[in-house]
């Protein structure tokens, strides 16, 4: 499990716009999604996080070391990221390449690296699929393929950007089961979501961006319970919990299956 400590963090692309405006938190091993409207500076955090940034101010820590003097190769083997389009990270003409080109890049032995590329293959429900080309897939199956290629690399921190994303039913309960093994194994695990109800199933920590500031952080019921803070935020509770919040219940209500238990 890593440790990401978060020292006033501030980002610009131009000197005269701010994205990001003195940012402090840490990062630990509970389950974190990362919510706020387009434009907050979740992005960006989180490319800072996996150094694709450089901070203009401010410093991130990882297990005590500022990631400023850690190598690409030594960053990209504790901290790996999905990207939200899997266009933008998919280049191997088969799934096997692309699932395996992390681990070598990162000098992972040949054994483990089989093993973790097999791991990371039946998680995402791509066995058999080794020498399709990814872009014969469709949108979903490549983004399992991005993700794949992420989960193969065996780093202590894996950070999804817009997990759910042109995924049905079947590929969400995926992705549901793939972040709580990585959890169970004692990864850190953060996201950025507009799925509220995803976050609210899957996720035990929420911390709410807004205006390259964070608004909220806490638990996903006390950060869901705040109607009127979440409304600051431009952004709504989970479907179950609107619903019980206009039917008049009191308490708060994050997925169907409490709402069942209760009455």
């Amino acid at each position: 499990m890593a440790r990401i400590e978060i020292e006033d963090l501030y980002f610009s692309y131009r000197p005269e716009e701010e994205i990001l405006k003195g940012v402090r938190l840490t990062l630990d091993q509970r389950p974190t999604a990362i919510i706020g409207q387009n434009g907050a500076g979740k992005t960006t955090f989180v490319k800072l996080l996996k150094g694709l940034l450089r901070p203009t101010g401010g410093r991130i820590l990882l297990d005590g070391q500022d990631i400023a003097g850690l190598s690409a190769a030594k960053l990209a083997s504790r901290i790996g990221m999905v990207f939200q389009n899997p266009n933008d990270q998919i280049f191997k003409n088969t799934v096997m390449a692309e699932v395996s080109f992390g681990p070598r890049q990162i000098g992972m032995p040949e054994d483990k690296m089989r093993i973790c590329c097999q791991k990371a293959l039946e998680a995402a429900r791509l066995t058999g699929l080794e020498e399709k080309n990814p872009y014969d897939m469709g949108l979903s199956a490549r983004k399992m393929v991005a993700i794949a290629s992420i989960l193969a690399m065996d780093t202590d921190t894996v950070i999804f950007d817009e997990p759910t994303i042109a995924q049905d039913h079947v590929g969400k309960e995926r992705i549901r089961q793939i972040i709580r093994g990585l959890a169970g194994e004692g990864k850190s695990v953060i996201a950025i979501l507009h799925d509220m109800d995803f976050v609210a199933d899957v996720f035990e920590r929420v911390i709410v961006f807004m205006e390259g500031r964070i608004l909220m952080d806490g638990s996903v019921r006390e950060v869901f319970a705040d109607r009127d803070m979440l409304e600051r935020a431009y952004l709504e509770q989970p479907n179950v919990t609107r619903l019980c919040h206009e039917l008049g219940y009191r308490g708060v209500y994050l997925k169907v299956e409490e709402l069942l238990h209760e009455t």
